[in-house]
This record gives C-alpha cells, sequence and structure tokens, in this order.
C-alpha cells in the first residue's frame, strides 16, 4: 500500500520510520514547506496512493481533507482541535465516497480505556455519593487544553449515562507526552484509572494499525471501529 504522511514533524517522521512494517510505502512527505494551504495535494503527488496520515495541525485540515477528497484518497486524521468543524468535512468525506478515520487519540491503550471509563461512568452513575474529574498532563508545547482526549473521556462518561458535573483539569509542563486520569470520589475512597503514554510512537502505530483498517473502505469512523468495540 502506497502511503501519503502529511505533517512532518514529530509524529510525521515516527509514522514514517514505522510505515514499511505496516506494508506501506511512503509514496510522499508534505509539510508546510510543500504544502501550504493544502497545494501539495496534487493529482501527481496522489497518484496510485491508497490513504494518508495527516499529523499537521488542526488550521490544515480543511484545507487537506477536501482536497485528499478530490482525489479519492482515503486519511487517517491525527491532530485535534479542529472538531468545530467535523460535521461539514464528513459531509464532504461521504459526498466523495473515501474511508475516513478520526479519533482524538490514536494509541490503542488509550481506546480500550475509553471503553472502560464508559463502563465504569455506568457502574458509578447510580451511587450519587461519588462525585468524578479528568485530569491530563502534556508537554508544555501542546497548544490545544483540555486535550482531545479527556473531551473524549468527557463524551465516554456521558455515553455511560454519568449525569453529574464532571471537573476537568489540563497541566502543560515540560516533555510529558501524555497521561490522563478519571477518578470517582466518594465519602471514604476513591478509585483513579489512569493511562500513562511512555512514548510517542504508540500514537504512530495506532495511525498505521487505523490506516491499514480503513484501506478500501468508505465512511467516517473512529478508532472504536478499528478496534471492533463498536
Amino acid at each position: 500500500m502506497r502511503l501519503v504522511i502529511i505533517g512532518y514533524g514529530r509524529m510525521g517522521k515516527l509514522v514514517d520510520q514505522l510505515a514499511e512494517a505496516y506494508g506501506f510505502e511512503v509514496a510522499n512527505r508534505l509539510d508546510i514547506d510543500n504544502n501550504a494551504g493544502g497545494a501539495g495535494i496534487t493529482a501527481e503527488a496522489m497518484r496510485d496512493v491508497d490513504v494518508a496520515i495527516d499529523f499537521s495541525t488542526a488550521a490544515a485540515i480543511s484545507d487537506n481533507l477536501p482536497r485528499l477528497a478530490e482525489h479519492k484518497v482515503n486519511l487517517v486524521v491525527g491532530t485535534t482541535g479542529w472538531q468545530d468543524e467535523e460535521e461539514a468535512l464528513k459531509q464532504i468525506a461521504v459526498a466523495a465516497n473515501i474511508g475516513v478515520v478520526a479519533a482524538a487519540n490514536f494509541s490503542l491503550g488509550v481506546n480500550l480505556f475509553l471503553a472502560l471509563t464508559e463502563r465504569a461512568a455506568q457502574l458509578f452513575r447510580p451511587h450519587e455519593d461519588f462525585g468524578a474529574w479528568i485530569h491530563e498532563v502534556h508537554h508544555s508545547a501542546k497548544i490545544d487544553a483540555p486535550s482531545g482526549t479527556a473531551f473524549a473521556m468527557q463524551s465516554a462518561m456521558e455515553a455511560g449515562r454519568f449525569d453529574r458535573d464532571v471537573d476537568m483539569a489540563s497541566t502543560r509542563v515540560g516533555s510529558a507526552p501524555g497521561t490522563h486520569t478519571v477518578g470517582f470520589d466518594g465519602p471514604e475512597e476513591t478509585i483513579a484509572l489512569t493511562h500513562t503514554t511512555r512514548d510517542r510512537a504508540t500514537f504512530a502505530r495506532g495511525a498505521l494499525e487505523a490506516a491499514r483498517w480503513v484501506h478500501g473502505r468508505r465512511g467516517w469512523f473512529t478508532m472504536r471501529d478499528v478496534l471492533g468495540l463498536g
């Protein structure tokens, strides 16, 4: 399978390093120098390309996705902060009959953690003495706060019908690749579930897994679909 990498920062370079192990040949690498405003997504650059992985910026997605749709290239969206535009972009993808996997976090562990969060919310919902919180820690260069994963945790709790206020806090410090905690606190006890990322390669591996899965598919998907979580 032929892959285009869009955004060639830390994550794009990790995807490049790991691509061959997932059965991909990297056909092109696009970044701000050759893809400003989506200008690098041309018929020539997309020739015989099966899927693109975009780890660029939130602002660039609205340029990149329509151009990829025009060239019938499936896409894995690996950046966050663009969700206000999701409905419009979803319509473009569906109209073009391409496949897109969009997720707040591509770590396989995080997505299983989100399923655990939903189940925990279901279990704690009837017990009104328990309050809940979400706390996430990321490196100081991360722009969006709370993170997309923290909002996904909040959505998971809503899916579990936890109907009480959930306090959410963010910390930006040093080089931390990401720690997320959901906690439940009662009168005499506290329960906390925590996912800690030790290596950013987990995000690249998850994105490549998603790219392999979405090859040949049509529609708008999440990592729950990739993992068969329904």
